[in-house]
């Protein structure tokens, strides 16, 4: 039990010691932000989209950002077909996948939505490109 007392003890020391390693640096520039985030609208499989970004995983080399992860999406698309027959909500809330580039604050995304098996039709992922920008 002392050991392990000692170990995690000599860990956090470590830990903190790694926090405090730019204690010299006093051009720190502290900043709060309520949301982090971005507005992309974009074209895809015959419709539009707007997301608002999501869970990413970003590499950053300012001023030039790249990242890839899921994207929360409301999809805008017309279902064509018969008068008669009933058809979906052309505003849909979805989820795909994708890419996103930024430069300073413009931000480039190439998603992919998956558009589910019909009686007409098989399901597939369909690519997109968008354009926003970087809150």
């Amino acid at each position: 039990m002392k050991k392990l007392i000692i170990k995690t003890a000599g860990i956090t020391f470590f830990i903190c010691s790694l926090n405090r390693a730019d204690a010299q640096d006093v051009s720190k520039k502290v900043s709060l932000s309520a949301w982090d985030g971005m507005a992309v609208a974009g074209y895809v499989n015959k419709g539009g989209f707007v997301n608002f970004g999501g869970p990413t995983v970003r590499f950053i080399r300012k001023p030039v950002a790249a990242g890839f992860g899921i994207l929360p999406t409301m999809r805008i698309k017309e279902e064509s077909g018969t008068k008669d027959a009933p058809k979906n909500s052309a505003i849909m809330p979805t989820a795909g996948f994708g890419f996103t580039f930024v430069y300073k604050h413009i931000a480039l995304q190439v998603p992919f939505y998956y558009n589910p098996k019909t009686a007409t039709s098989n399901g597939k992922w369909n690519p997109g490109l968008g354009l926003g920008y970087k809150f």
